[in-house]
């Protein structure tokens, strides 16, 4: 029977593919259009590249720690002044978020993951499990509302899964 690949490759394999995808899409966001809305409720098409742009830092705070407690966040963050800005945190976060990840081993993939408010746990679940959801679900996420705001903005969306209406699939 053949050898199975580490846990940390069977379970994120994919993940440097999603966040050079998410780069792409974030590479598209129209400068002079960052305090766009495509609705009241909507985030502004800078803070939603922002939230995807630190998205990698929570990652890396479930990959070097086993507990988060949502009483310490600090107040809503402020989106990111310039395209360019947004685009070298996010390389910035993604590096650090590499580091850290490669630094891991199997082992702390089945370690048990917290996240409470104060005293009142909210869960508790493998680090696997958690990076996974909160982690790259939360990214791809996030970044297929990017890909909406885009199409609305008339700005042509990369292929992300395969082609779009603008980009023909890279195979």
């Amino acid at each position: 029977m053949p050898e199975l690949p580490p846990l940390k490759q069977l379970l994120f394999g994919d993940l440097w593919n999603e966040f050079a995808t998410t780069r792409r899409v974030i590479e598209r966001v129209p400068p002079d259009r960052l305090d766009w809305r495509p609705h009241p409720k909507s985030w502004p098409l800078g803070a939603l590249a922002t939230h995807l742009a630190t998205l990698p830092l929570w990652l890396r705070g479930m990959v070097e720690g086993d507990d988060f407690d949502l009483a310490t966040l600090p107040p809503g963050g402020q989106a990111i002044p310039s395209h360019d800005e947004i685009l070298q945190r996010f390389d910035q976060e993604v590096g650090a978020l590499r580091t850290a990840f490669d630094a891991m081993d199997d082992e702390a993939l089945l370690r048990p993951w917290t996240l409470r408010r104060g005293e009142h746990t909210i869960l508790t679940v493998p680090k696997g499990a958690i990076l996974r959801q909160l982690g790259v679900s939360h990214i791809v996420h996030h970044r297929g509302q990017l890909s909406v705001y885009l199409r609305l903005l008339d700005v042509p969306v990369p292929n992300i899964y395969g082609p779009t209406a603008d980009e023909p699939a890279p195979f």
